[in-house]
């Protein structure tokens, strides 16, 4: 599900980003990287799905994402094909690389002009697939859009490669969410290589290799079972502690009296509940 995929991204981010405990570190990034990284990643972890032009993403930023959709679905060979395969997966990162590395010097620091037009796609999405915009409007899309855009232009990390490792971190969380349901993913497009007719009756086979050349490791069922909703829950937890704690360093760095206040005023209110 959509809102599933977008979390997971964001999670994956929190994990390979932060040096906090429970984390990997993998790509170890100050809080702000941690909060526009989580933010973009759960763009770029629904990006595969922009191959349909009914989709949620399709409608993240009309009429501009709509148009995209339509050249994506016509050279893809539409949903879950080539945007779900490993080909697809090197056209993301390729394309996020030459996005990041587009920075302008200016006398306001080093901006960040194309991860902040990507992100504006990215972020939107993400947006869009937790239901935090209305399902056909489009000016408050582009208000938040444009916002975002400004944002991650201005404080993005100078480094421009944490883009292509948000996009590969995305659509990798993408893919293999995909995979483990019963729908498979054509890792292999354009090949499409079917299993043999006397194969694809056996109950392991015709489960991991369907019939259309797609692979699948259905631990979760189809997509929205209990078991996906089992897993996903604790993930989606993860990844909002993990963006709360990087939000709120911030918050200190940048405005220690306003935490302090809150705080001040969260301990008098539990005060007046004593245990």
């Amino acid at each position: 599900m959509g809102g599933h995929h977008a979390a997971s991204g964001a999670a994956a981010w929190v994990a390979i980003a932060s040096t906090g405990p429970y984390a990997l570190g993998w790509y170890p990034l100050d809080a702000t990287g941690i909060v526009i990284g989580a933010m973009a990643t759960a763009g770029t972890a629904l990006v595969c799905d922009w191959d349909h032009r009914s989709s949620t993403v399709a409608h993240s930023l009309p009429p501009l994402s709509n148009l995209i959709a339509v050249g994506i679905e016509n050279a893809s060979g539409g949903h879950r094909q080539g945007t779900h395969s490993v080909l697809g997966a090197a056209f993301f990162v390729l394309l996020a690389t030459m996005a990041g590395q587009l920075q302008l010097q200016t006398d306001w620091g080093l901006l960040s002009v194309g991860a902040g037009l990507l992100c504006m796609f990215m972020i939107n999405i993400a947006a869009k697939a937790l239901k935090l915009f209305p399902k056909y409007g489009w000016i408050s899309n582009w208000i938040f859009a444009l916002l975002m855009a400004g944002l991650v232009t201005r404080f993005a990390p100078h480094q421009w490669t944490w883009l292509p490792v948000s996009m590969l971190t995305g659509v990798l969380v993408h893919i293999v969410g995909d995979m483990v349901t019963t729908g498979g993913v054509p890792l292999l497009w354009p090949l499409v290589i079917k299993p043999p007719k006397f194969l694809r009756k056996l109950p392991l086979v015709k489960d991991v290799w369907k019939a259309n050349g797609a692979f699948s490791i259905p631990l979760l069922g189809r997509a929205g079972s209990r078991r996906e909703w089992f897993v996903l829950i604790p993930v989606s937890a993860y990844a909002m502690i993990g963006m709360f704690g990087a939000a709120l360093a911030l918050a200190r760095a940048h405005f220690p009296a306003a935490v302090a206040l809150g705080t001040s005023l969260v301990n008098s209110l539990f005060g007046l509940f004593p245990g």
